[in-house]
Order: C-alpha cells, then sequence, then structure tokens
C-alpha cells in the first residue's frame, strides 16, 4: 500500500511542472481594433483574461501591423497559448472599435468606402518596404492592384519614390536588388549530369527570381539568365523552374 501511494506521489509530482507551464488557451479575434493607442493582448485575443492588460505594442498611425512570431512570445510570457494555426505571419490592427453591422461606418463600408493599405511614410526608391511603413485607410475603392495582404509589399524594394497615404499597389516593389548593373557575375547551366558555367556582365540591375541579360565575357553574345543569388545567375531548366515559382508566388498575392 505504501509502495502503491509513494509511485502515486511520484507521477502527481512530475505532472505538477507540465500542468503549470501550460498555457491557457486562446483564439485570435476575427477583428483587431485598439481603441487608445496602446495594443493589449485583449485587442487581439478572446478570452485573455488578467493577461489582457498586457501590451504589446503602440499604434502611432491609423493601424499597426505586428509580428504574428513575436505576438506568440509575449502571449506565450503572459500565459497565454495561441497556436496560430492559420499560419500567420503578421497582424493588422486597426484604430477604433468594431462597429455594429447597421451602423453609419457599416452602411459606408457596403457603399464602396473600404479599408485599403497605405504608405505610412515616404519611401525613396530602392527603399526596403518595412511593417511598420504600411497601415490601413479608408478609400471609396480598392484598387484592383491593392494585396490584402500585407506580406506581400513587406520586405519588398521600392520600383520609385512611394508616398505617404498612398495606396500600396502590387507593381510598387519588386524584390530587392542583389545583382547591380555592369557586375560581372557567374552564370551556371545544369542539366542531364552535366554542369557549365561562364562570367558575363549583367547588363542590368536585378532581384530573386528575376530575367536580366548577361554579357558573355568572352564571346561578347548577350544571354538572358535568371539571378539565384548575390553575383550568381542561371540558365537552363533551374532558370525555368526559379521563373514558375517566382510567377506562382505573385499569382497567389
Amino acid at each position: 500500500m505504501r509502495a502503491l501511494l509513494f509511485a502515486l506521489a511520484l507521477t502527481t509530482a512530475s505532472a505538477a511542472p507540465s500542468l503549470a507551464l501550460a498555457g491557457q488557451a486562446v483564439r485570435l479575434k476575427a477583428n483587431t481594433f485598439d481603441a487608445d493607442g496602446v495594443v493589449t493582448l485583449s485587442d487581439l485575443f478572446d478570452g485573455a483574461g488578467a493577461a489582457g492588460r498586457v501590451a504589446v505594442a503602440t499604434r502611432t498611425g491609423a493601424s499597426v501591423v505586428l509580428n504574428a512570431r513575436v505576438v506568440q512570445q509575449v502571449a506565450a510570457r503572459a500565459g497565454l497559448d495561441w497556436d496560430n494555426a492559420e499560419g500567420l505571419k503578421t497582424i493588422v490592427v486597426a484604430g477604433g472599435a468594431v462597429q455594429p453591422a447597421g451602423s453609419v461606418a457599416a452602411a459606408a463600408a457596403r457603399a464602396g468606402n473600404v479599408d485599403v493599405l497605405t504608405y505610412a511614410r515616404n519611401i525613396a526608391a530602392g527603399e526596403i518596404v518595412a511593417p511598420e511603413d504600411l497601415v490601413w485607410g479608408r478609400a471609396a475603392a480598392a484598387p484592383s492592384d491593392s494585396p490584402r495582404d500585407p506580406d506581400a509589399i513587406i520586405g519588398q524594394a521600392a520600383r520609385r519614390p512611394l508616398r505617404a497615404g498612398a495606396a500600396a499597389l502590387a507593381h510598387d516593389v519588386s524584390a530587392p536588388q542583389i545583382i547591380k548593373a555592369g557586375e560581372i557575375i557567374t552564370v551556371s547551366f545544369q542539366a542531364d549530369g552535366i554542369s557549365l558555367s561562364l562570367q558575363g556582365k549583367a547588363l542590368a540591375g536585378g532581384g530573386l527570381g528575376e530575367t536580366l541579360n548577361v554579357e558573355n565575357t568572352a564571346s561578347k553574345k548577350v544571354i538572358q539568365a535568371v539571378v539565384s543569388g548575390p553575383g550568381q545567375a542561371v540558365v537552363g531548366p533551374a532558370a525555368d523552374e526559379m521563373k514558375s515559382a517566382r510567377s506562382t508566388r505573385f499569382a497567389s498575392r
């Protein structure tokens, strides 16, 4: 009998730490809003309880874009467990409060006054767009090229100067350039066990997955190659795979 009680006590003691470490499961709200400029866990999650008072970020514009992984870590430290089953990378928190379905704001939205991503500041050509550079704004209608997912713009380079307050458009940005015009690069070909490479001069700058003209430094012949890395480009099957993957990624946006 004593042995049984001792075994039961050990089992209970070993289980206690895991129970203490288990966080309270929460679910991300369908609409995340912040009314006072301080984004808290209660603004983000249903069922946050007392941990809902924990601040996550401040909002200085019409909205703020949060890194989902950082939010998950803050929630975990506060004793909340958000599994992010949707695999979100960013969370957009708008200013104000949820509007009832019959409110004037809701009626305006149905009439065409919609949320669109806009630039929070002026961005120079070539600059990389960061999460804090995007905020949600209101417009009469969303442009056809306006992405709904901030990830379509974040991490990309501005093709031209972008004005604060302007709607963000997919064609505003491109992959950051990792090859500069005039740079000497290595162009590679691989297929059926054959591997070849040559040195060429890039006739234009390009980002990962972009096609550019390259002049063979030996023959002066100009070929098209796909940027595969810093100082590197490919032709043949590898180039076709990269172009196909890039087209699929942009189509999904």
